[in-house]
């Protein structure tokens, strides 16, 4: 695969119609037309349904219709795509990372940690393997979530570049969501990219969006406007370089391993 110095992330956040996966797919692949070129395009957690605990109704296989959704996409658009998505596999659920990528599933994550606040964790089954992977020389660490508040799960011992958290995250809790990307940022030393829903959902939370990036210094990158839904931001290896050149922090990490 190709190494690219510097890549174009387009982040879609927008207001998905509630459990109606048909609907949503339709849309999304309306507003992805006005993308002339990108590397990642990257879409909220649970993008095809919003954020549900109805497992019967939402939940899909491996090779279901949002997955294929996912390739067809990235075929037709030469890009990357992902995104979270409810999976049934093996008579259990999973809130599932999924990055496609030339018509093939380039890597998954489960989410970890399980937000019991809403009873995710009585429907969803917590992931036990934190990933990463390689894409175009890039390592990126994907998260969803409720997962950006636990620092030691994002810690970067793996030294990645991009850590991408797509969420569902309310509008009530948005000042943590600003300060927790940030913060992951500066004590990760590389980019955060967070992807936020918009509207109101089933449930009748509302949602602001604040999908951003942050420099591996915790500044807040202002991505060009693409149409109502969509940002783009281009991102460079030179930038993470510079600054774990000046700053050696990963270096000093305390050494532990989970239990």
């Amino acid at each position: 695969m190709n190494f690219k110095n510097e890549i174009i992330l387009h982040l879609i956040e927008y207001s998905p119609i509630w459990e109606n996966n048909r609907e949503n797919l339709t849309y999304l692949s309306e507003i992805i037309k006005d993308i002339n070129y990108s590397d990642i395009i990257i879409l909220p957690e649970m993008f095809n349904t919003g954020f549900s605990n109805n497992v019967s109704k939402i939940a899909e296989k491996m090779d279901g219709k949002t997955v294929q959704w996912m390739i067809d996409i990235s075929l037709e658009n030469h890009v990357a795509i992902c995104g979270s998505v409810a999976i049934s596999e093996y008579d259990e659920h999973y809130n599932r990372f999924i990055f496609v990528a030339d018509g093939k599933i380039v890597a998954t994550y489960d989410k970890r940690h399980l937000f019991s606040f809403s009873g995710e964790n009585i429907f969803y089954k917590p992931g036990n393997s934190k990933v990463t992977f390689i894409y175009l020389g890039w390592k990126i660490c994907p998260m969803i979530c409720y997962d950006l508040r636990f620092p030691v799960w994002n810690r970067n011992t793996e030294n990645y570049d991009l850590l991408l958290n797509v969420a569902n995250w309310p509008k009530k809790r948005i000042e943590a969501w600003d300060a927790l990307l940030k913060a992951r940022s500066i004590e990760n030393l590389c980019y955060v990219c967070g992807v936020n829903r918009l509207g109101t959902d089933g449930n009748g939370l509302s949602y602001l969006g604040h999908s951003s990036i942050f420099t591996p210094e915790g500044k807040l990158l202002k991505g060009n406007k693409v149409n109502n839904f969509i940002y783009k931001q281009i991102i460079s290896q030179e930038e993470i370089k510079r600054c774990r050149n000046i700053y050696h922090f990963l270096e000093d990490q305390d050494h532990f391993q989970f239990l």
